[in-house]
């Protein structure tokens, strides 16, 4: 397999990393929702301990996926993750999509694009 191909596969790799990291952020959201009985089960409660599991096994793919992929590139590649999170509320919390964060998320993927394609627009 050549460079790019595996650079290309695990920058999929790194983005569904990015994608755990945003489910376990709409997760905690979820949770912080709630109301609970104290604080010790507002902290020690299945979602809260299985978001921050998927924070950790996002951090573990991510650190897989910088074998390949280069370290400019990793910012780039976690600001899908906006886009990801607002998607995701929208789905599960029912936040609403303003007319800034369409803007906003359109920016960040044509910026995404625009760095892909190393700056060159045409």
């Amino acid at each position: 397999m050549s460079k790019d191909s595996l650079q290309l596969i695990f920058s999929f790799i790194f983005v569904a990393s990015v994608l755990v990291s945003s489910i376990s952020q709409v997760m905690l959201k979820k949770s912080a929702n709630k109301v609970y009985d104290n604080a010790l089960k507002e902290y020690l409660n299945p979602m809260v301990i299985t978001a921050y599991g998927l924070f950790f096994l996002s951090t573990v793919i991510t650190v897989f996926a910088y074998k390949y992929v280069p370290l400019s590139s990793g910012p780039i590649l976690e600001s899908t993750g906006y886009v990801f999170v607002a998607v995701l509320g929208y789905i599960f919390l029912k936040e609403k999509f303003t007319s800034k964060k369409v803007i906003g998320m359109i920016l960040i993927l044509l910026g995404i694009l625009l760095f892909s394609h190393g700056g060159q627009i045409f």
